[in-house]
């Protein structure tokens, strides 16, 4: 199990360290803001998580792995080639962060839900679908306000509702099922949602004055 949520957990931060590096192309930063925007997206709802279940310091900074994964994939993609490639071509660049964005989502949704059933003495389905979508989210709503975007999960395809859900199918399912089942359902859950909105262009309603 423990091998388990270290390959997601790196998964998930590698995913969502590229969606952050993507967005600091996209504004045109240098390296060290392009390093800052995947940093903060790989790690930033993980943090957020830690201090709301009072695990201080957050174990990003007892364990420097997933930041230092994050910072050189950021790197990576700030390098010429790959910057040439995804400047020049929005397509790709779309597709990439779409897919980037869609698969930290998921993985960060289910750890989320581990990690508050292991660390919370009495965790309710509320507090384990609640830091689960936090925790998908949190980074992406942080990296977007640091790139003086509207935060993505509030405009465009049912991005936290997806993570709610996913989170959701993962906490109901804990107790009745093997935890890497529920954990893998949960995240096909948050794929699938995302998937299905971006192919029908599904969006929740807008307020219109």
């Amino acid at each position: 199990m423990d091998t388990f949520i270290f390959v997601l957990n790196m998964v998930g931060t590698l995913a969502f360290a590229a969606s952050g590096a993507m967005i600091g192309l996209k504004k045109n930063m240098d390296i060290f803001g392009v390093c800052i925007l995947g940093l903060t997206t790989a790690t930033g709802g993980g943090v957020i998580r830690d201090l709301i279940l009072g695990v201080t310091p957050p174990m990003s900074f007892r364990d420097p792995t997933a930041a230092i994964a994050a910072l050189v994939t950021s790197a990576v993609f700030f390098s010429r080639h790959v910057r040439r490639v995804l400047t020049h071509n929005q397509r790709w660049y779309d597709l990439l962060l779409f897919w980037m964005d869609t698969l930290g989502l998921g993985v960060f949704s289910v750890i989320g839900v581990e990690l508050a059933f292991s660390q919370a003495e009495r965790p309710t389905f509320f507090l384990l679908a609640f830091v689960g979508t936090l925790t998908g989210v949190g980074g992406g709503v942080l990296r977007d306000l640091l790139a003086q975007e509207m935060p993505y999960i509030f405009v465009k395809h049912i991005y936290a509702c997806a993570s709610l859900a996913g989170a959701a199918v993962c906490a109901g399912m804990w107790s009745h099922v093997d935890s890497v089942d529920a954990m893998s359902v949960g995240m096909a859950t948050v794929v699938l949602i995302r998937a299905l909105a971006a192919h029908y262009h599904w969006n929740l309603p807008k307020a219109k004055l």
